[in-house]
């Protein structure tokens, strides 16, 4: 087959949730033996070419595709290429097709927040999500949901075809230096070289103990939760810990930053900007909580590197976060301040209960690998010849 890939959110600069996860599937798809019998094709704005830091094989070939505009590329850019090359399949790694595309095209989708929580989005893009979900559920031949919860909403708000959808969840590979040494006392570590990562290249201005949130600084992923419980564990519990926020800039940032210039504690409160994926590990392996009560995640990576670096979560109990954080969490209501600040106190004053989340959530990182992820995709790209 003749794969075409709108590999645009592979080569961004600063990858988060959706870009990571077009990187990681077209790496590990070049690694795949299976993959060798296919001809693919990279398609990326004119320039953007060595966003590709990995070795590509002779069946992997980038194209790049010029553009005067800085918008519009996938949409009008993509179809000329679309109209050049109809016979070929097209994979798209987030959910916007097109205005032409082969009728043998494969999208994923990572969640229907907008949905949910309208209010946390600008009106235009609201409707714009919501105008590109429904088009890739009529248009694409096959749909990959990342997780049970997204396909869950796309049958029930969108009433798409359950036999349509893929579930196929993101990855997240254990390789040496991600895992932490911050286990249980009585468990061995698993790579006695990780010492190497605690208290080492943390920023200045960071010191233990803290807990840490890693994701966009924005409204729907509760950022106002995070700190009224944090005033709790400061005011009831007494908590010496600081709270880092690591993340870009999200919707609704200004509305918290104004809130955070009149926030009691926030001398403690540490906002980092942005975080090179490459950078993360010591914030990781030194950070006592890793708290995550979004309103709603399509997946949630940021709950498996938790895991990964031996970090106990505290998580909500809302959208797909049970099903990536499987044992490995604390879940609460997202909404309610009071027991995220119970679950985060629990796990600070209780080393049982820290060190039995760190076993289970070392445990449960087992089942994720971006070579599963690849692998899965590349089964549902190849599915769509039998389609009829």
């Amino acid at each position: 087959m003749r794969i075409r890939i709108n590999a645009k959110a592979a080569v961004q600069k600063n990858r988060t949730g959706v870009e990571e996860y077009a990187y990681q599937v077209i790496k590990h798809l070049t690694l795949l033996p299976e993959a060798k019998t296919h001809q693919f094709f990279l398609l990326v704005p004119k320039g953007r070419h060595e966003g590709f830091d990995f070795p590509l094989p002779e069946n992997f070939t980038i194209k790049e595709l010029y553009w005067p505009l800085p918008f519009f590329w996938s949409q009008i850019r993509l179809t000329l290429e679309m109209l050049l090359n109809p016979r070929d399949v097209f994979f798209v790694h987030v959910h916007v097709l097109p205005f032409f595309c082969p009728k043998n095209s494969v999208a994923t989708i990572h969640g229907l927040e907008y949905e949910h929580f309208p209010q946390h989005y600008p009106r235009w893009g609201y409707y714009y999500l919501r105008w590109n979900t429904k088009n890739v559920l009529r248009r694409a031949r096959k749909i990959i949901a990342v997780s049970e919860s997204t396909k869950h909403d796309l049958v029930k708000l969108y009433k798409g075809r359950a036999d349509k959808i893929s579930v196929v969840l993101h990855g997240y590979d254990v390789r040496k230096g991600e895992l932490s040494e911050k286990g249980p006392e009585t468990q061995a570590p698993s790579n006695p070289s990780l010492c190497s990562h605690k208290n080492s290249n943390l920023p200045q201005n960071i010191k233990k103990p803290y807990l840490l949130y890693i994701g966009r600084i924005e409204t729907k992923k509760n950022i106002q939760g995070m700190l009224e419980a944090f005033t709790i564990l400061k005011e009831k519990f007494h908590v010496p810990h600081k709270l880092v926020l690591a993340g870009g800039k999200g919707y609704g940032y200004k509305i918290l930053h104004s809130q955070l210039a009149n926030f009691k504690n926030k001398a403690d409160v540490i906002l980092t900007g942005y975080f090179p994926q490459a950078e993360k590990q010591p914030l990781l392996s030194n950070a006592e909580v890793f708290v995550f009560p979004s309103f709603y995640e399509g997946f949630g990576i940021p709950i498996l590197e938790a895991q990964a670096s031996a970090l106990p979560v505290v998580t909500s109990f809302v959208s797909s976060m049970p099903e990536v954080a499987g044992g490995g969490a604390l879940f609460i209501d997202p909404n309610n301040p009071t027991q995220i600040a119970e679950a985060v106190y629990k796990i600070i004053s209780d080393k049982a209960v820290r060190d039995s989340l760190i076993a289970l959530g070392q445990e449960n990182i087992k089942q994720f690998s971006w070579e599963k992820c690849a692998r899965e995709t590349l089964n549902a790209i190849v599915a769509t010849r039998s389609i009829t």
